[in-house]
């Protein structure tokens, strides 16, 4: 099969990099090797380019340029809240129905859409510093110290998105794990949540959900992870302490901030799994903190 080429603009923006990102990723038959070149804003690439770059017609695609398919910036599309993205978004859903069924991905190109359409002039606090920490705005930010060429720019834009989409998937299934498999139960301060998971995302997610306290055992590794609420008042110290008595094969780390309780992460390779079942860590801090 003939290596394709996708088209878009110079300075490729958040919704020129998803449109892109999408083919590449989800109708990877195609597209999965593409090449990429780069036009002025609405412009197609050039018959004599082409030529020089030995490639046919047949086998480029334009996204967010060129008021092709995927270009949302035709008059008649003027009024809609349609995206490069979202188009490509369609067309692949047509491709493949399964992917309708992907709440990571439907989120992401809704997100893109509204960041497009400048959605975020109605988020709370909308002129807050805070968000030129957002993606988009991190590729603007880099257009203007010339950080990155089109090509690199593009590509800075792929390795982000994977790493939001894998994040978002992260956090649904947390969802449904703190629905279905956790472990609720109480201490003076309120309610704490346990749960044997490799989900990580899941102890940031209860604790935004209410839980005081959530504790994590990795299913597959072993490892344990405690938290608190930076707002409650509550030390891990004693319960840190008292593991210690009970745990003498397990490495752990207390924070000093005296939230975190940590026997392996991903910033610390070396450290032993706790033989601590959930269900003996659960028994120490009812013991400790009461119920």
């Amino acid at each position: 099969m003939t290596r394709k080429l996708i088209v878009t603009h110079h300075a490729p923006d958040l919704d020129a990099i998803c449109a892109a990102w999408l083919l590449k990723t989800f109708d990877s038959q195609h597209y999965g090797d593409a090449k990429f070149a780069f036009v002025n804003p609405g412009d197609k690439i050039s018959e004599a380019e082409l030529s020089q770059k030995e490639i046919s017609p047949s086998d480029v695609m334009h996204v967010d340029t060129g008021l092709g398919n995927f270009d949302h910036h035709q008059p008649s599309r003027g009024h809609d809240h349609s995206s490069a993205a979202s188009l490509v978004y369609d067309y692949l859903c047509q491709l493949h129905p399964e992917l309708q069924q992907d709440k990571s991905l439907q989120f992401l190109v809704e997100f893109v859409t509204d960041i497009d359409h400048f959605g975020e002039l109605f988020w709370p606090e909308s002129n807050h510093l805070r968000y030129n920490f957002m993606l988009h705005e991190i590729i603007r930010g880099i257009e203007s110290i010339e950080l990155h060429n089109d090509d690199s720019q593009l590509h800075f834009g792929f390795l982000c998105i994977e790493g939001v989409y894998s994040s978002l998937k992260q956090q649904i299934k947390a969802e449904k794990i703190l629905k279905t498999k956790a472990q609720y139960f109480q201490i003076n301060a309120g309610t704490c949540m346990a749960v044997k998971t490799r989900n990580d995302n899941t102890l940031k997610l209860a604790q935004k959900y209410g839980s005081v306290m959530v504790i994590r055992k990795d299913s597959a590794r072993g490892h344990i992870r405690i938290k608190t609420r930076p707002d409650i008042d509550l030390d891990l110290r004693p319960l840190w302490e008292e593991i210690l008595k009970t745990d003498s094969a397990g490495t752990w780390y207390y924070h000093p901030s005296g939230k975190m309780l940590i026997n392996g992460s991903e910033k610390h390779k070396n450290q032993k799994p706790s033989p601590l079942s959930l269900e003996q860590v659960i028994t120490l801090v009812k013991k400790i903190y009461g119920t």
